[in-house]
């Protein structure tokens, strides 16, 4: 199923963030070979040149690599990859935050919101 992409946003935009989610949690492993151009962008249902250029940005970040007849891979670069990992979670709070703020909730409401979510969720893994 292809991903559902925001309007508002440049589409290679979304792809390299998809990827990187991808990446940071493991679902793409370290030195794994990531898919064609072409396959990339008939699984988003993207144009291959978006495909093409949210890989040579990742490419630029470091995330990915070529390998000149074989494709591309993933990094090896566990501290890259845990560095990206931190970048997105930051980024998660903060537009969370914001959010909850247009909502009215104050710093403290909003952490006596997120102590009672966390607390239930822990209830929840204790009866598994």
């Amino acid at each position: 199923m292809a991903e559902v992409f925001h309007p508002n946003i440049p589409i290679y935009l979304q792809l390299i963030e998809s990827v990187k989610r991808k990446i940071v949690s493991g679902e793409l492993s370290p030195g794994q070979r990531l898919p064609s151009v072409r396959d990339l962008a008939q699984t988003y249902e993207v144009n291959p040149n978006t495909a093409q250029r949210a890989l040579a940005e990742l490419e630029r970040e470091g995330l990915v690599y070529s390998e000149r007849t074989a494709g591309r891979f993933i990094t090896n670069d566990g501290g890259l990859i845990e560095m990206t990992r931190t970048e997105l979670a930051k980024e998660q709070i903060e537009n969370f935050i914001t959010e909850m703020q247009r909502l009215g909730f104050t710093n403290e409401q909003l952490l006596q919101e997120l102590e009672q979510k966390l607390k239930k969720e822990e209830r929840q893994d204790e009866r598994k």
